[in-house]
């Protein structure tokens, strides 16, 4: 029994060892949960604390920009008062000077309505006067009812000559003003309808011909060995071959431009063959000339097709295509001959003249240009020349030797295709002018103006195309201005060479001053 009770006693012993233990543990770890809950409580106050803080601060932070954009606010709602204050303003100025407006306009009203009171006492006073006079007329026709019939008319023609020379002067000037009028928009009506219907492009070309090299080693290669090869050429086609300094590039110089052309398709043939030796230089110089020829004579069927001018004979449609590398001050002769023609054909039909002998004269008529460096005279003269000589009809010769004047004006076509030819030089761009030449023309318009007497002062305007005259008003009455302008503008054509017309716009200005003291 006693070792059972031992072991009872040491069972219990340690059960009573780890209950204890047990509970030993139980409030170690409620205790260590108690101060784990302290600190965490202690945390999350500390967290509420800063939480509250920041709140606080975003609280002061909102109250602050709460506090600026009301300041914003309140500072953009007395901008807008101010504006519109100053917009008030000027409302308000506006009706003031409105009614400042209003008050003169009454004021200026009641003035006229004084004026015209004062007008009606003049016109009674007039009327008044007027019965005066037509009682001394009275008077007077009954002293001379005892002249003759005869010398009654007399006297009274004498009389009213004297009385009505000034309005005699101002009415025919003023029926020379509406006749010149007239006859200016009647003539630019037909001419500008003539120029409506013909639209051509223009060619500018010089006496030398550039032609592009690829590469400056072919330089070499046209001179060939010693210069041979441009001795050959310039045999062979009559046009001088210059290679100088230009880069990629040589010249070709000829007054000829058929012998030009010629020469420029031929070497642009040699240059994209290769082959350049005198033989080779032959044979291709006269394949250029053919080739040229074909395209004269394709340039003058198309100049003649295009004008409609029928039944030329063949050697005038060649000299005509000719006229296609011939340029006068930069203009193309060809399509100004086809321009001239299409506005000679055009003014003929708005007059009622024969259309068919305009257009014909006015495509042949420089047709001299094509060899007037082969022949002597003006190219008018030598156009009819050979105009005559490949049968063409002599009304045609008539209208177009005159277009400058070699030969007396003797047909309306002739007239007709004189203004197309000088409308064709003289619109803007159409040819060149040297300079020395435009100064010279505006210095000599400015000498004659200046040449007559009365004349003040004198300016060339529009590029030579008008000249105004300032004259002195004491010594030039309205219809001496009439008469100057005329005889000055006989003058200039009987003086100048020009295309197209000048205008001449004589001013007559009189000044009356008086100073309100």
């Amino acid at each position: 029994m006693v070792p059972l009770l031992d072991s009872l006693l040491e069972t219990r012993t340690i059960i009573a060892s780890v209950a204890l233990l047990v509970l030993a543990l139980v409030l170690v770890y409620h205790i260590y949960m108690a101060r784990r809950f302290t600190r965490r409580a202690a945390a999350f106050e500390e967290q509420s604390r800063e939480q509250a803080k920041r709140l606080e601060a975003e609280a002061r932070e909102l109250q602050m920009a709460a506090r600026e954009e009301n300041l914003q606010m309140r500072a953009k709602i007395e901008e807008e008062l101010s504006a519109e204050r100053q917009e008030l303003e000027k409302t308000r100025r506006r009706l003031e000077e409105r009614d400042d407006n209003l008050d003169r306009r009454k004021t200026e009203l009641e003035r006229r309505a004084q004026d015209l009171g004062r007008q009606e006492k003049q016109l009674s006073e007039d009327q008044d006067r007027l019965e005066g006079l037509l009682a001394e007329a009275e008077r007077k026709l009954a002293e001379i009812a005892g002249l003759s019939e005869e010398q009654a008319c007399a006297r009274l023609f004498e009389s009213l000559e004297e009385e009505m020379r000034p309005e005699l002067a101002q009415h025919v000037a003023r029926l020379e003003e509406e006749a010149r009028e007239e006859a200016d928009r009647r003539a630019r009506k037909i001419v500008a309808q003539a120029i409506q219907r013909c639209a051509v492009d223009q060619t500018a070309e010089t006496t030398v011909s550039v032609v592009p090299l690829a590469s400056e080693e072919l330089k070499g290669r046209i001179i060939g060995r010693e210069g041979r090869n441009i001795r050959a050429f310039e045999k062979a086609s009559g046009v001088d071959l210059i290679v100088d300094d230009t880069p990629e590039a040589v010249v070709l110089s000829s007054f000829d431009p058929v012998r030009r052309e010629v020469a420029r398709v031929a070497l642009e043939e040699l240059l994209g063959d290769g082959r350049i030796h005198p033989g080779r230089i032959e044979e291709l110089v006269e394949k250029a000339r053919q080739s040229v020829e074909e395209t004269i004579r394709e340039a003058g069927e198309r100049a003649t097709f295009e004008t409609g001018v029928t039944g030329m004979h063949p050697e005038l449609v060649r000299q005509l295509g000719k006229l296609r590398f011939r340029t006068s001050f930069g203009q193309n002769v060809l399509r100004h001959s086809i321009e001239v023609s299409h506005l000679a054909g055009a003014m003929a039909a708005e007059i009622g003249a024969r259309v068919n002998i305009a257009r014909r004269a006015g495509l042949l008529h420089d047709l001299g240009k094509a060899v007037d460096f082969e022949r002597d005279g003006p190219h008018a003269l030598i156009s009819a020349d050979l105009a005559r000589n490949r049968g063409e009809n002599e009304e045609v010769i008539a209208a177009l030797v005159s277009h400058h004047d070699d030969m007396p004006i003797t047909t309306v076509e002739g007239a007709l295709v004189q203004a197309a030819d000088a409308i064709s030089a003289s619109r803007p761009g159409a040819r060149r002018e040297a300079l020395e030449t435009y100064l010279k023309r505006l210095d000599g318009l400015e000498k004659i103006a200046n040449e007559f007497e009365g004349v003040e002062k004198s300016f060339a305007i529009q590029a030579g195309r008008e000249i105004r005259v300032m004259v002195k008003p004491e010594k030039i009455d309205d219809l001496a201005a009439h008469n100057m302008a005329r005889k000055m503008a006989e003058r200039i054509e009987q003086a100048l060479d020009y295309p197209g017309q000048i205008r001449v716009t004589i001013i007559r200005e009189t000044r009356a001053i008086e100073y309100a003291k």
